[in-house]
């Protein structure tokens, strides 16, 4: 489960700096999907459920 929240997170960052540098297009949706990222990253740390190896 964490390995497809890091893709998720990783996936979202990309699409929120390509909106932010390239298009400005439905940027307050990418802005929202960062933010969602930000804190499901948050919530990852917080719990303990990281990557064990």
């Amino acid at each position: 489960m964490a390995g497809i929240l890091w893709a998720i997170i990783v996936i979202l960052v990309i699409l929120w700096l390509l909106g932010w540098l390239a298009f400005h297009v439905g940027g307050g949706l990418i802005h929202l999907l960062i933010v969602v990222a930000v804190i499901l990253f948050i919530w990852n740390l917080i719990t303990g459920r990281g990557a064990r190896i």
